[in-house]
């Protein structure tokens, strides 16, 4: 691992990074959509940290929201001129964070060994809601920020640093609300990076996302008791039925794969379903599951619910059935960032310099709001080593891929 001056910087400055991830998790930013209240005391604390450690004014571009105290959402950028005011670097994080899950009669929370607000140590680890997602990638692009500031060194562009609302419920009061309100932000020319997701070693350079769609399919048929099948009409066959066919139908037929993707093929999930009847001896009259499909762009959304609406039909011709196919989400895939765009570039350049490793763009099954970017054909790359702790109990955070992560924005902002 090579060590720059800013890099040395970063090291000598590991407590305080651990210090701003405890302040940073005492504060519960959730959104209103979950219960909370918000991301304006978090974002407030981390505006005046950056204040007091000299940076210039933050710029807000604040979402009206009447539900939260404040009326408004925070979203801001904070900006360090470089000796070449384009392409900027842009580096987005989120201040929101999910719900920790379950609390119990006892107070504690289901899962957690300790307070989901309280962040605990334990070597080089770190634990506490959000202490990952997003604050490890806030405080690494804030310390990356403060190496060259306080090392004299001008960003070779300006770097802007964005913080934004409501990541975590679909952007609306964050990122969306930037892009449609207050275009004039960004550039095409721009590098974006999106420090929310990737994996282990930090190989994985995110540069497109598969399609989605979520389906809920509710079956109506004829309950009846079980000892009189032919007076009914059996949802739950007709369910098991179509489960079966959709999971072997879909992937035989959208199932090449393509290797820039982890998995390579797209995926078709059954996944959620609801309780029927409460007895053995009663024919169920109504079955509703649920599909999460991740699909490749390569492959058209609507062929893919051609061909499901057309499975739906045959089963309910066998048995008697109606079924009722909800779209609960849709995803069409915006076009990929180029392989050999300059975020790409120098994000290899910078892993290859901190971590030893080769990065290698990639595409994912999930969603991140780097999609949003690229609905508007800027071309956003997701970049993080991680450990994957994301939304679970005991979510956590290495102190050592927080610092390296932020010597990788520091070699960035210097290219």
């Amino acid at each position: 691992m090579k060590v720059s001056k800013p890099g040395e910087w970063i090291e000598a400055h590991l407590e305080e990074m651990v210090d701003l991830q405890a302040a940073l998790t005492a504060i519960p930013a959730i959104n209103p959509e979950n219960a909370g209240e918000g991301e304006w005391e978090k974002s407030n604390l981390l505006e005046s940290y950056l204040s007091k450690r000299g940076f210039p004014p933050a710029q807000h571009y604040d979402t009206p929201d009447r539900r939260v105290r404040e009326g408004s959402r925070p979203n801001f950028v904070v900006r360090l001129a470089g000796r070449a005011g384009t392409p900027r670097i842009w580096l987005m994080c989120h201040t929101d964070v999910v719900p920790p899950g379950e609390k119990l009669a006892d107070g504690t929370w289901a899962g957690w060994q300790s307070d989901p607000f309280t962040m605990r140590r334990e070597g080089d680890r770190i634990f506490g809601r959000g202490v990952e997602d997003n604050q490890q990638a806030i405080v690494a692009s804030v310390f990356a920020a403060r190496a060259l500031l306080e090392s004299g060194l001008q960003p070779a562009h300006t770097v802007c640093l964005l913080f934004v609302a409501g990541e975590e419920t679909g952007s609306a009061y964050g990122l969306g609300y930037l892009l449609r309100e207050h275009p004039e932000l960004f550039s095409r020319d721009d590098v974006i990076l999106v420090p929310d997701g990737g994996n282990e070693d930090g190989s994985m350079i995110e540069i497109v996302e598969k399609s989605v769609l979520w389906l809920t399919f509710r079956i109506k048929g004829k309950q009846a008791h079980g000892a009189t099948p032919h007076k009914g009409r059996n949802a739950f066959r007709a369910a098991a039925q179509l489960v079966c066919a959709l999971d072997a139908g879909l992937r035989e037929r959208f199932g090449a794969p393509d290797e820039l993707y982890d998995p390579p093929s797209s995926t078709f999930e059954p996944t959620m379903h609801e309780k029927n009847v409460p007895n053995v001896n009663t024919i169920p009259g109504e079955e509703v599951f649920c599909f999460d499909c991740r699909i490749l762009p390569r492959f058209d959304l609507d062929e893919v619910l051609d061909y499901v609406r057309s499975e739906t039909k045959r089963v309910d011709a066998q048995v008697g059935t109606q079924t009722h196919l909800t779209i609960l989400n849709r995803l069409d895939a915006p076009p990929a960032t180029p392989s050999d765009s300059p975020a790409v570039n120098m994000l290899k350049s910078a892993v290859r310099d901190v971590y030893a490793v080769e990065g290698r763009p990639m595409g994912i099954g999930g969603s991140t709001v780097a999609a949003l970017f690229r609905e508007k054909g800027y071309p956003a790359v997701v970049w993080s080593r991680t450990e994957g702790t994301a939304h679970q109990a005991n979510e956590s955070c290495s102190i050592a891929n927080m610092v390296g992560n932020a010597k990788v924005f520091a070699h960035v902002f210097l290219l």
